[in-house]
């Protein structure tokens, strides 16, 4: 019979000061600590893609766009994650006593990958809805044209749109911007065989 050891639950303090001097990143899941994966070539492709797109389209408006370096904080569930993209209306608030941890993102972009796709969809939409400031929710598959959006009503309510054309337009329903399918998949290779 094999025994399980169950995994070393650590406080607050102890992940931070761990990451500090990390040479790869953790998320924090409620005192556990779990490596995250590194990503793949369609991966960053993906996000350089949308960070160029989306720091043009929201230039002159009041929204600043983050990469995957910004950590997120969500009390309510004593989570660390770094979404891959995350953009913030306004000014950024970071975390009391901290000045690289932000709590108000409005858009969070994940590109979903084979090892994190389950979660993607599910816990961290769940984490992320506790924010208030959240208001849209985008998840770009890296393996094919398919985008899944959540945008939330002015009832609180989210109204789920998914689409596999590559003609088609992603409108961020928060934000006045428009960003072509074919762009945010500009020079990503799907025949490429990758893992993650």
């Amino acid at each position: 019979m094999v025994v399980q050891t169950p995994p070393r639950l650590y406080s607050i303090e102890e992940y931070l000061t761990l990451e500090e001097s990390a040479e790869y990143r953790s998320e924090y899941r409620n005192g556990e600590v779990v490596a995250m994966t590194g990503g793949s070539i369609n991966h960053n492709q993906i996000i350089i893609n949308l960070i160029l797109a989306l720091g043009l389209a929201l230039r002159e408006q009041n929204y600043q766009v983050y990469t995957s370096d910004l950590r997120l904080w969500i009390p309510r569930y004593q989570q660390y994650t770094y979404p891959d993209i995350l953009i913030i209306k306004g000014e950024p608030i970071f975390q009391e006593g901290r000045n690289d941890t932000v709590i108000n993102p409005s858009i969070i972009f994940e590109i979903l990958s084979k090892s994190t796709r389950s979660r993607d969809r599910g816990d961290k939409f769940t984490y992320y809805r506790s924010i208030p400031e959240f208001q849209e929710y985008i998840l770009i598959d890296q393996y094919q044209f398919h985008l899944e959006q959540f945008s939330k009503t002015t009832e609180g309510n989210w109204l789920f749109k998914e689409s596999d054309d590559e003609d088609g337009v992603l409108t961020l329903a928060s934000a006045n911007c428009q960003i072509p399918h074919r762009q945010i998949y500009e020079r990503v290779n799907f025949d490429q065989k990758e893992e993650g």
